[in-house]
């Protein structure tokens, strides 16, 4: 089974794009419309699974359904860290050691199941299953992250984006010029564009007084939602493309 888009640029600007409406639309949700953390959280918790039993029902590769189970972890685990540190009162950093600490049980319990921790193929329903639950924890625990950049470390929305972004470049590095595993340097590039989106969400969202754009959580979710629309629908033009030369070779 290959079920997974290929680890190229355009994924990782998807990624980000779609990470940063994830965080947008889950504030969108739950301060703008004022439905609350906890009732935001099981709203978008219960749309991941829907997501996810689609992608799991799903044979071969999907754009539209990967990026959607994708956005929905977004949102879902911008919910997710919010109730950890705010409704319930953990505070980032008791909430990001929390969610740390749930993500390694997850690295190691898949580990020990003997299944691939491939990121680029799925080969078994033990290891697809892993790997969004690695995904959904990434983005909750990135959530967390890059809350405690913007208000609590004392570097503000722009101060935490341009950090993420250079620890980002330095994944990079690393992986074109070290023998590092690549696995571990994509999970380790997966969480570290979570903090970066929400930053970079904050950066849109939040006031001129604040440091931000303010564009307001719907005008940047629309923005953000425009070009992920944009960028997924290229893919599968190019998916599609790919296909049928890859089927025009087989019959010739």
């Amino acid at each position: 089974m290959n079920k997974l888009p290929q680890i190229t640029l355009a994924f990782w600007v998807m990624k980000i794009c779609a990470t940063t409406l994830g965080e947008t639309a889950g504030d969108l949700l739950s301060m703008t419309l004022d439905v609350g953390y906890a009732v935001s959280s099981m709203i978008l918790i219960s749309l991941f699974l829907v997501t996810l039993l689609g992608q799991l029902a799903s044979k071969r590769y999907n754009p539209w359904l990967y990026w959607l189970v994708i956005l929905s972890t977004s949102t879902a685990g911008t919910t997710m860290s919010d109730f950890m540190d705010r409704t319930l009162g953990l505070g980032y950093a008791t909430g990001s050691a929390i969610l740390v600490s749930i993500l390694i049980a997850i690295f190691a319990l898949w580990r020990l199941s003997g299944t691939s921790l491939s990121v680029d193929r799925i080969r078994s329903f033990k290891g697809e299953m892993f790997y969004w639950m690695a995904i959904l924890f990434s983005n909750t625990l990135g959530t967390a992250l890059g809350d405690f950049l913007a208000d609590d470390s004392g570097l503000g929305f722009a101060g935490g984006a341009l950090l993420i972004g250079s620890l980002i470049a330095v994944v990079v590095l690393l992986h074109y010029f070290t023998r590092l595993s690549s696995v571990l340097l994509f999970w380790i590039a997966f969480v570290l564009t979570r903090p970066f989106g929400a930053t970079l969400g904050d950066v849109l969202t939040k006031s001129h007084e604040k440091g931000g754009l303010d564009f307001g959580t719907i005008g940047s979710s629309a923005i953000l939602a425009g070009i992920l629309l944009v960028l997924v629908v290229a893919v599968s033009v190019r998916q599609k493309r790919k296909s049928g030369t890859g089927a025009a070779v087989l019959s010739s």
